[in-house]
């Protein structure tokens, strides 16, 4: 009994820390989200969350991960981001995984700036204005990125609890 409250405890505590994730990109967000009541409905015999609850769950989380790429590149393509700039958004995303919060906000705008000059180099123009212009695109794509995934977080919350609780 008394094992089994801390095992809830440490479910409460990586949920806790997952949707915290989502804010603070140091954190895997979602994944932690999911691992939590993962935790939780084995502890509870997966009596109350069965297999097609977690299947949901597991897609909403592998929904996520998607987000996080597809929506940075989003961002750039909205302000007419060369593909370059695009894939270097993409490369600065997953690199700034590396570099915590700093790194996730910074290396998708570097890598879209960078993506965007050598781009414009091959075009035989440099336009550094255009270039910070497609580096704010993609910034504004991790914001709206965040804003998802909080959203799909607190989906998962909700299903979780109905399915706990009805």
């Amino acid at each position: 009994m008394e094992q089994q409250v801390l095992l809830y405890i440490l479910a409460a505590v990586l949920i806790t820390a997952g949707i915290l994730g989502v804010i603070l990109p140091a954190l895997p967000g979602l994944p932690l989200v999911f691992g939590g009541m993962l935790l939780a409905a084995w502890v509870d015999g997966f009596e109350r969350i069965g297999m097609w609850t977690l299947v949901i769950l597991g897609v909403l989380t592998a929904l996520s991960l998607v987000i996080d790429v597809i929506a940075t590149a989003m961002g750039a393509k909205r302000v007419g981001a060369s593909r370059l700039a695009i894939v270097g958004a993409m490369i600065g995303t997953i690199v700034g995984l590396f570099f915590g919060i700093v790194g996730v906000f910074i290396a998708p705008f570097i890598g879209a700036v960078i993506g965007e000059l050598l781009h414009r180099r091959k075009l035989e123009q440099s336009d550094v204005g255009h270039a910070a212009k497609v580096g704010l695109g993609t910034w504004f794509g991790i914001v709206l990125g965040v804003v998802s995934k909080l959203a799909l977080g607190f989906a998962m919350l909700g299903l979780f609890s109905f399915a706990w609780y009805f």
